[in-house]
């Protein structure tokens, strides 16, 4: 009960990075800015994650890990209200990177509690329960949140995940049990930043899961401009995606569990080969609709493996690198938007319709640096059977 506590937690703080991607016009038109303006309330969020997390968790470090939990949510509920409640574009931007700086450092505090609350060969399934949470924010809590902004006003999805903040602070306070950080001093968290395996972890991340978002960002325009679904139809498309990352994250937790480094590697290549298929099939219907459900499996495949690599590649600060390990997921998303983009822009080799096998170059460097991270591992075993 408590995984699904936290489960709660992470479906709030995926409702509110999500949402407002469906309210941008309602956003700029009450607060009388552009569009591309309110679309910067996307990238603040994810600066404030990206920069916020990794400073959260050291100054929080020695705390016990419950408590916060409790002050995350409590900060998360504070930052919502304050959303819902905005006058100005200002404040809007304010609430949305103070909502911001909780949600590395509750998935990093949350992917340590739940590992600790399974028995080790279930560590990554319980992993994957927690970012359910995230996929069904995707699923369910966007398009709900679209509605009710719509029907409304923008405000209203905003009170809807303050209330849905006060659910899980209520559920962490009476299932999560109390966990203890481990004793460490500041300078020992941050000496694990100075291993290599550390930095070949985060860049697993950072480009295995980039080249998710080089090619979901514009995945409504390849949609509607290339395969020629209408612009209404989109929306129960992503709900296929969002299935298909469900089912991802659940079973890419199992396999993780079973052989961490050889099944990532495994779901790497399936993904960056369905980001291929993408581009061959995109202007074909019912191809199209398989290839991005498959596309959803493969994307959250990779989550709870990476999250778990991190955990244990840096156990003696299991907190930091976790957050970390968040942060670099926001960094993958930011970097892979940005080059599909470029791509876009530029109108490399076609533009639009060259976007998945872009994607796929990202997730092709994704596997090598996991490569280089089972080399690394299988180098520390022979040392330390020695």
């Amino acid at each position: 009960m408590a995984l699904y506590a936290l489960t709660v937690g992470a479906f709030a703080i995926g409702m509110t990075e999500f949402v407002i991607m469906g309210l941008l016009p309602e956003v700029a038109a009450d607060l009388q800015v552009s569009i591309p303006s309110a679309g910067l309330l996307i990238t603040g969020y994810a600066l404030g994650v990206a920069l916020g997390a990794p400073f959260i968790t050291m100054a929080t470090h020695k705390m016990q890990r419950k408590a916060l939990l409790l002050l995350l949510m409590a900060i998360f509920i504070v930052g919502n209200a304050l959303a819902a409640l905005a006058p100005n574009y200002a404040v809007l931007m304010v609430a949305r990177i103070v909502a911001a700086l909780t949600h590395g450092s509750f998935f990093g505090v949350g992917s340590v509690v739940a590992a600790e609350l399974v028995p080790k060969e279930k560590r990554a399934g319980a992993i994957a329960i927690m970012f359910t949470g995230l996929t069904l924010a995707n699923i369910l809590g966007v398009p709900i949140g679209t509605f009710l902004g719509q029907a409304y006003g923008w405000r209203s999805p905003f009170w809807a995940i303050t209330a849905i903040g006060f659910v899980a602070l209520l559920g962490v306070i009476l299932l999560v049990p109390k966990v203890k950080a481990a004793p460490s001093s500041l300078g020992q968290e941050l000496g694990v930043l100075r291993r290599p395996a550390v930095h070949v972890a985060l860049l697993m991340t950072v480009f295995g899961f980039g080249g998710v978002f080089t090619a979901f960002t514009y995945i409504t325009p390849i949609l509607v401009d290339i395969t020629g679904f209408s612009p209404g139809s989109v929306s129960y498309i992503l709900v296929l995606f969002g299935l298909g990352i469900t089912i991802g994250n659940i079973y890419g937790g199992k396999l993780a569990d079973r052989n961490l480094l050889p099944s990532l590697a495994g779901i790497l290549v399936l993904l960056a080969a369905v980001l291929v298929l993408l581009g061959l099939t995109d202007h074909v219907k019912i191809l199209t609709l398989i290839t991005v459900f498959v596309f959803g499996v493969a994307a959250f495949g990779t989550v709870p493996g990476l999250q778990l690599h991190m955990l244990n590649t840096a156990k003696e600060a299991p907190t930091l690198a976790s957050t970390l390990n968040i942060a670099a997921f926001n960094l993958g998303n930011a970097f892979g938007a940005y080059l599909g983009g470029v791509v876009i822009d530029m109108q490399l080799g076609g533009g639009l319709r060259a976007v998945p096998y872009a994607a796929a170059l990202v997730t092709v460097v994704g596997i090598l640096f996991t490569l280089w991270g089972i080399r690394q591992h299988k180098n520390a075993s022979r040392a330390g059977s020695r």
